[in-house]
């Protein structure tokens, strides 16, 4: 990419200062190759060379790792992204996490403690399906801390993500942002469809009715834990090959921007190449 070519991550990048997310529309596809979406294409193969290397500095001491944080409303496509753009990596040095409701144990700890358990070791790129950020979001909206303390929360947190950036985590946070409508259509194709109805959560229709209250949430977030260590991206999410393929090049840019490479081991070759000839 040129000096002056637009990246990806330039693209969707959270400009710092208030955020309303009417200003973020859910169906464009900023930077797109084409103009139809079964053409985008991420560089699959190129992206899992980066990510085995990733891999590979590690096993020689190398203490870089990357984790993707992915927040949206349900339906917004989270487990879509991790299976089409983090599926393309291979199974070593990936670490995929859903999280859910704190278990009783979890919620005898403060709210990083699960997720320092799940942080990615080095060479490892970590995936979280909701994150720490449902403590600021569902926390607030269904108060169930007082105010005080989600508020305290966002520096808690920013804190926490500079630690893991000093000590070699890079952390890339995308909310994937879909429309009031484009949700209600992919809830009821899942009832349309039977073998998704396994998918559907009578809870989400619950969740729906507080949307607004999410949309504000989500603004806070957004504001107030945009940091130079630990940037937020908004992707329009109504496309679904779009929000993949934008999710993928904001991977592989930040990988090709780490350039990791294979460790070069002083290996006497012609002596390991004559110990494995066949005997004589």
């Amino acid at each position: 990419m040129s000096d002056d070519e637009t990246s990806v991550r330039q693209a969707l990048a959270v400009a710092h200062g208030p955020v309303n997310l009417a200003g973020y529309p859910t169906d464009t596809r900023p930077l797109a190759p084409t103009k139809r979406n079964r053409d985008l294409r991420n560089a699959d193969a190129a992206m899992a060379l980066l990510q085995e290397q990733l891999w590979a500095e590690a096993t020689a001491g190398g203490k870089r790792s990357m984790l993707l944080v992915l927040q949206g409303m349900d339906t917004a496509g989270k487990g879509g992204i991790t299976e089409h753009v983090v599926g393309t990596f291979g199974p070593i040095g990936v670490q995929y996490t859903a999280f859910k409701a704190p278990t009783d144990e979890e919620r005898e700890h403060d709210f990083l403690w699960r997720i320092r358990k799940r942080l990615p070791a080095p060479g490892v790129i970590g995936v979280f399906d909701r994150s720490h950020y449902e403590d600021v979001l569902i926390a607030r909206v269904h108060e169930l801390v007082p105010q005080q303390e989600w508020e305290q929360r966002y520096d808690l947190i920013n804190d926490f993500e500079k630690t893991l950036v000093k000590a070699g985590t890079t952390v890339l946070k995308c909310f994937i942002n879909i429309s009031y409508d484009t949700q209600r259509e992919r809830l009821l194709r899942r009832l349309d469809r039977p073998d998704k109805h396994w998918k559907f959560n009578e809870g989400d229709i619950e969740e729906r009715a507080r949307w607004a209250d999410y949309q504000v949430a989500y603004e806070a977030v957004l504001e107030r834990t945009n940091t130079e260590h630990a940037p937020w991206y908004v992707v329009p999410g109504d496309h679904k090959k779009y929000r993949n393929w934008a999710v993928g090049e904001i991977l592989h840019e930040t990988l090709t921007e780490l350039d990791p490479h294979y460790p070069q081991p002083n290996l006497d070759v012609p002596e390991l190449r004559r110990r494995l000839a066949p005997p004589h």
